[in-house]
């Protein structure tokens, strides 16, 4: 997996039910963009470092034009 800041992570509930959580990527602590990532979830604000699981789907961000 590689990330880079302002990318979403999606989260997949495991069973019937859950809701999927997101996050956005503030800061990459791998190389070349690997996990572990600095997050902020999007449900409830809570900044923290998160090591992603394969259960995981990337939003990549939208550049921005000039």
């Amino acid at each position: 997996m590689q990330a880079t800041i302002g990318d979403h992570l999606i989260v997949h509930g495991h069973k019937v039910g859950d809701v999927d959580r997101r996050c956005e990527v503030l800061e990459c602590r791998g190389p070349e963009g690997k996990p572990p990532y600095v997050v902020r979830w999007d449900d409830d604000g809570h900044e923290g470092l998160y090591f992603p699981g394969p259960d995981i789907a990337i939003e990549r961000a939208k550049k921005k034009r000039k």
